[in-house]
């Protein structure tokens, strides 16, 4: 029976995969004029997609705005989440799997609204995640202090982070870095849990170590380009897979020219050379994580994509519709912007 749990699953999520936003779809988009006012532009981007799954969601959806637009593309991810869910033949394994992954939506929004209580102003928070399906994201959204915060975090189970908060201050910039590792690192360290004991577990702990080199690397390139250097060193996230606790501080401690030939690994210092010539050309520290987000997806795709009738299967199929949503946000910013797709190109992470 848990094979043909797998073999159902595996052939329901490779299904989906083959109805994404796809390079030919951009292709398509790139040639929208933005000579025309941008409610045609829009209503042309969404023709373009419209055999997508993604695309038929909004087909039926009323987009008149980015933000209409947004609030529909992640109802559409947690929808295709929901319906996963429901389906009785799914293994309990891909469950965990999930479950665990997608409390990276509950940091991602405890950073956000740590954000906007230091600026002053009301973070905009991802329907995803613990918080949203217990309700608690309009109370989170609505917090005035961190104790609002922890009491929020405590009462749905994420107490782990609920600790990491107490005694923090939002005036602190240092503080707020720390804080903002911190969180990371508690989430990564139950992620790297889950693959013990499930099939395919070593290559799942391999795929979720190298998602840490690469938020180590972008942190890395960061602290040097801000000129933080070494005082980066408590930030960095443990569990890495080729860029250790020690070879992190290390390279903090390097120039960002330097960064190449100090990355031993033939994978990791192509990644760096292209940093280095990023950030020369633009001197943005934008385009130094859109890079390194650009090479993650890549590794990924070629420990997760082969693989079928694991939980490696749903892993994948999550990273490839995050990469679906995080495209379609840029590519309908743009076009409310007025601004043509092919300019935003470069920006795509290409599945």
């Amino acid at each position: 029976m848990p094979n043909a749990k797998y073999a159902f699953v595996s052939a329901y999520l490779k299904g989906a995969e083959a109805k994404i936003l796809t390079s030919e779809h951009v292709d398509r988009m790139a040639k929208v004029s933005n000579i025309q006012d941008v409610v045609s532009s829009v209503r042309e981007v969404l023709e373009i997609i419209k055999d997508t799954d993604v695309g038929r969601y909004l087909e039926e959806a009323l987009v008149k705005t980015f933000d209409d637009a947004d609030r529909y593309l992640w109802r559409y991810f947690g929808d295709c989440l929901e319906r996963l869910q429901w389906l009785k033949l799914v293994p309990a394994d891909i469950r965990k799997v999930v479950k665990a992954y997608l409390v990276k939506y509950d940091v991602i929004n405890i950073k956000a609204t740590l954000q906007g209580m230091a600026t002053g102003k009301k973070a905009n928070l991802i329907p995803m995640g613990v918080l949203h399906t217990q309700g608690l994201l309009d109370e989170l959204s609505g917090a005035e202090n961190v104790d609002d915060v922890i009491e929020i975090l405590m009462a749905c189970k994420l107490g782990a982070y609920a600790d990491i908060l107490r005694g923090y201050s939002v005036e602190e910039t240092k503080s707020k870095f720390l804080i903002e590792a911190r969180l990371d690192g508690e989430y990564y360290k139950n992620l790297l849990n889950v693959p013990k004991g499930i099939p395919d577990g070593t290559l799942l702990a391999k795929a979720f170590s190298i998602s840490i080199d690469m938020t180590n690397l972008s942190l890395i390139n960061r602290a040097i380009i801000e000129g933080m250097g070494s005082e980066a060193g408590e930030f960095i996230v443990s569990g890495g897979y080729m860029i250790s606790d020690k070879v992190a501080r290390d390279l903090l401690s390097r120039k960002l020219a330097d960064m190449p030939s100090a990355l031993g690994i033939a994978q990791y210092r192509e990644i760096a050379e292209e940093v280095v010539a990023g950030y020369g050309r633009t001197r943005s520290i934008t385009a130094v994580e859109e890079i390194i987000d650009k090479h993650k997806f890549r590794l990924l795709k070629e420990i997760l994509s082969p693989r079928v009738l694991t939980p490696l299967v749903i892993a994948w199929y999550l990273i490839v519709k995050e990469v679906e949503i995080r495209n379609l946000r840029l590519i309908l910013k743009a076009t409310f912007d007025g601004i043509p797709v092919e300019e935003v190109r470069e920006y795509l992470v290409s599945a």
